[in-house]
């Protein structure tokens, strides 16, 4: 045997199909498109798993397993990780800036991977049930930001239901502010004007003075009502 006689087993490679070459290369005429319909034409479209119209077999096998679209927004982060950062207070920001989460991360988990071994405060960061028992055993505690009550009901519209309520609750508290704002100054101008309103004073009658006597009905006056006569 030589190395130029080295060749691959008889049937283990196949000449590339040459299609459209006669009738004897058994895919003249048609070219192995068959006859008519829309994969025989030139430019005809199909996507790639249509079948015709009927229920494609991606549609009709079952499904199974979730993979959460937010995997992608939560990093997780070793307690040995935590151990090497030199700030005692940890958050988001602090984990970004050290490089252990990637920028785009919007939170982070802290799971049980390696040992915490000095006394840390994690700040609005996600915890299993180990990593906290971790914490709080060095010492450390977890500061969980508040949130609202969420109502009966989970996805989208409860969420929506949690924001329309707080909004609402902001927009009468402003209110009720601006109502006992607007009364308060309403009342205030009210008062400042009164005090600048001079009191008028009403004038007394006199003790000593006596009402004027009026004359009687048949009384006449002597000197005017007398009439001369002449010599």
């Amino acid at each position: 045997m030589f190395l130029n006689t080295i060749k691959p087993t008889a049937g283990a490679k196949h000449a590339k199909k040459r299609v459209g070459r006669g009738i004897g290369s058994g895919l003249g005429k048609t070219a192995g498109r068959g006859h008519k319909g829309q994969r025989a034409r030139a430019g005809g479209f199909h996507k790639v798993g249509f079948e015709g119209g009927q229920m494609p077999l991606q549609r009709r096998l079952p499904k199974r397993g979730f993979i959460s679209h937010l995997r992608n927004d939560t990093a997780e982060v070793r307690l040995g990780d935590l151990n090497r950062l030199k700030a005692d207070v940890i958050d988001i920001s602090v984990l970004k800036a050290a490089g252990i989460v990637p920028i785009h991360a919007l939170t982070a988990k802290v799971i049980v991977t390696g040992e915490l071994k000095r006394k840390i405060t994690l700040s609005g960061l996600l915890a299993s049930k180990g990593a906290k028992a971790a914490v709080e055993a060095a010492g450390g505690t977890i500061e969980m930001p508040a949130t609202a009550e969420a109502p009966k009901g989970k996805g989208k519209k409860a969420a929506a239901r949690v924001a329309a309520i707080a909004k609402a609750e902001q927009r009468a508290a402003t209110n009720s502010a601006s109502i006992a704002e607007e009364h308060a100054r309403t009342a205030a101008s009210a008062e400042a004007a009164a005090e600048a309103k001079p009191k008028a004073k009403k004038a007394k009658p006199a003790a000593d003075a006596q009402p004027a006597a009026k004359p009687a009905k048949g009384a006449k006056d002597s000197g005017a009502g007398k009439k001369t006569k002449k010599g």
